[in-house]
């Protein structure tokens, strides 16, 4: 089953997939990276499986503490990417396949580790992505999913419309409660919940996605509006070294696949 915003995710990607790993950025801090693998605790024997992988940053960390790593992706610009970095760095354990997170091409209970990292806010169903990270899992492995928290409730909806804005192919930002209640409703053992601020530099997260410059310019009307005490965004944007930032609430959490 392909992605009902298919269209939307392939253009959005294409445009970032050059810049996507850009130390202007934050998407790839590498101290968030080697807090996420502490998080993670790999094994050595362990196969993982990265869905909606992008550049495959979270698998290319994870490739020289484990047996292997499969990273999945819908858009083969951003494969493209981490294939030529994970050859630059010589990780010959990993493989990188075309696919969609709805649609897994794998036998069930295939691998140790299943994450998707930043992607569930592009998902349009959620739920059948889930199910199927769930059932490509091996009994007794871990499932991660790591994305931006929504903002508090009654600006929930003004932070999507600005989200979308800026990238089409957001859907929604799920709340760190929305997010846990997948691992309780499909009965993994909670193992790491975490909660990390991340601050985005407002120019450089719109430039990442190439966004039309009238567009930019209706953002940061609405950014300063909120500064100047006028209506919020959910984003709470700040001013450092005279430009505005915002932070982002990266949500952090692991279970574990009953045995049974």
């Amino acid at each position: 089953m392909n992605p009902q915003n298919l269209d939307k995710i392939r253009k959005s990607f294409e445009t970032q997939a050059p810049n996507f790993e850009s130390t202007l950025l934050q998407f790839s801090k590498e101290d968030y990276l080697l807090k996420t693998i502490s998080l993670i605790k790999p094994q050595q024997q362990d196969t993982v499986l990265e869905t909606a992988a992008g550049t495959c940053i979270c698998g290319r960390s994870l490739a020289p503490l484990v047996h292997s790593v499969v990273c999945l992706d819908a858009t083969p610009a951003m494969l493209q990417i981490g294939k030529k970095a994970a050859e630059e760095n010589n990780l010959k354990n990993m493989t990188f396949i075309k696919g969609f997170s709805e649609d897994l091409p794998f036998l069930e209970n295939s691998f140790d580790i299943v994450l998707s990292r930043l992607s569930f806010h592009h998902f349009t169903d959620v739920e059948t992505s889930f199910k199927e990270m769930l059932r490509v899992l091996k009994p007794g492995g871990k499932l991660i999913v790591i994305d931006m928290g929504a903002t508090v409730k009654e600006l929930r909806k003004i932070q999507d419309e600005i989200e979308t804005l800026r990238d089409p192919s957001h859907v929604k930002n799920l709340s760190t409660e929305e997010i846990q209640s997948l691992f309780e409703k499909y009965r993994l053992e909670l193992k790491e919940k975490d909660i990390t601020e991340i601050p985005q530099n407002l120019q450089n997260w719109m430039k990442l996605t190439k966004t039309p410059e009238t567009t930019q310019q209706q953002i940061i009307q609405r950014m300063k509006n909120e500064l100047n005490g006028g209506l919020k965004t959910g984003f709470f944007p700040y001013i450092k070294d005279e430009q505005i930032y915002f932070n982002q609430r990266w949500v952090f959490i692991s279970g574990k696949k009953s045995l049974i």
